[in-house]
């Protein structure tokens, strides 16, 4: 009824009955049902809440968390140094020379400064960090500071001890012999003794030491002339002396060795022991040195390796210790083959040579006069290659006068 039919073929399009109906699977379509209501129900608990603020409206501060407390870890205890053991460190260190200037007439030029010095290290200028005047009677004023002048360290005494000696520091050293042509000018210069003792003033400090067949102290330092004046006497003699106990600062009993004393077969061993038995004690010092000379043992040949050896350990020593050697020649002779030795220890250590058998009151008063000041020069050490180096000393053009300083320095 209503439907064509041609050759077999049906028209849908035709027929007015609707088309028929495809129904889901009833679990697919549960599913859907249950999303869309949760949706709805989100969508309408959301529309309740107030908009979220944004950070920077935000009208007042955060509230601070609270934090644990952080646990300090306990440093560790720094180990003490173990002996031989090093450590690094920047420092500066300085060369201290102590040079006496003087006129024609040997007396003392004063009032110099730095500019009136010209110091050479190795042939090259260095400039002076400071120039002080030391005179007799009065102290070395403040010491170079720790690490600043490193020659050596002062140990640590049991007793409180002084800075600086007060006044000036002498030492006689008599190198005795009793050929005829020394022992006269020992004997000589033994009728001046007064003389010298009279130019000594309240600060000062005398020791006396001799050698013969070995080194002999014959007295600490000390201001008593008495004491003084028998020792120089005693250095005529070879008897051996009485040890003495260390005494009240300055002493150089108290580091003084004795039985290397006795073995000491040279002068120049002696000379090595006696400077060593100093360094301890800060500040320069004088040495009359009232001897016939060094090198004894080679005698005309020369000094033998061994006494070569000893001359420049006791070098190194008298540096250390800041030792000027005044010598005073007691040979009676113009001249001896053992004389260079003298000279050249003399103008090394920053003193003088002179001969005594024609003219020995001014032979020492020359040396008296030479000590009675002297200038305390120091520099900063160049950056050299560690060794040893010879030092320059003179005046500035245009000035005149005499400049006996130590000629070299070791590192």
């Amino acid at each position: 009824m209503g439907e064509i039919v041609a050759a077999g073929v049906s028209c849908r399009a035709c027929s007015s009955d609707p088309p028929p109906v495809a129904f889901l699977p009833v679990r697919t379509a549960t599913l859907l049902l249950v999303g869309i209501l949760g949706l709805l129900a989100d969508r309408a608990g959301s529309q309740d809440l107030p908009p979220l603020p944004r950070g920077r409206d935000i009208p007042e501060p955060l509230p601070v968390l609270p934090q644990r407390p952080r646990t300090v870890p306990t440093p560790r205890p720094v180990a003490p140094p173990r002996p031989g053991a090093f450590r690094e460190e920047a420092r500066v260190e300085r060369v201290v020379i102590d040079a006496h200037v003087t006129d024609d007439d040997g007396e003392p030029i004063r009032d110099l400064v730095a500019a009136d010095f010209v110091v050479k290290v190795d042939g090259k200028r260095v400039p002076l960090e400071s120039v002080e005047w030391v005179s007799a009677g009065s102290p070395e004023e403040a010491s170079p500071r720790a690490g600043e002048v490193v020659f050596t360290e002062t140990p640590t005494f049991a007793e409180p001890v002084l800075a600086y000696p007060q006044g000036r520091l002498i030492i006689l050293f008599y190198q005795t012999d009793y050929d005829p042509l020394r022992l006269t000018g020992f004997l000589r210069m033994g009728m001046y003794a007064d003389r010298f003792l009279e130019t000594l003033v309240a600060t000062d400090r005398v020791a006396v030491v001799s050698f013969d067949s070995h080194l002999k102290l014959r007295q600490d330092f000390t201001d008593d002339r008495e004491k003084i004046r028998a020792a120089m006497i005693a250095c005529l003699r070879t008897a051996e002396p009485d040890r003495f106990d260390p005494g009240p600062f300055p002493s150089i009993a108290r580091h003084f060795d004795y039985a290397a004393a006795l073995r000491a077969a040279t002068p120049e061993r002696g000379l090595d022991l006696v400077a060593r038995a100093l360094e301890p004690i800060p500040g320069g010092k004088s040495m009359l040195y009232f001897g016939w000379g060094l090198g004894t043992v080679g005698g005309l040949t020369g000094p033998v390796p061994s006494e070569k050896k000893e001359y420049a350990k006791a070098l190194r020593s008298l540096s250390a210790a800041r030792i000027n050697i005044f010598t005073l020649d007691v040979t009676d002779g113009d001249y001896h083959t053992l004389e260079y030795r003298l000279e050249a220890v003399s103008a090394a250590t920053g003193g003088t040579y002179q001969k005594t058998h024609l003219f020995p009151a001014a032979a020492l008063d020359r040396v008296t006069r030479a000590i009675s000041g002297r200038y305390v020069l120091v520099f900063v050490k160049p950056n050299l290659p560690r060794g040893g180096h010879d030092v320059e000393v003179k005046l500035a053009k245009g000035l005149k006068g005499r400049v006996s300083a130590r000629s070299y320095y070791e590192d």
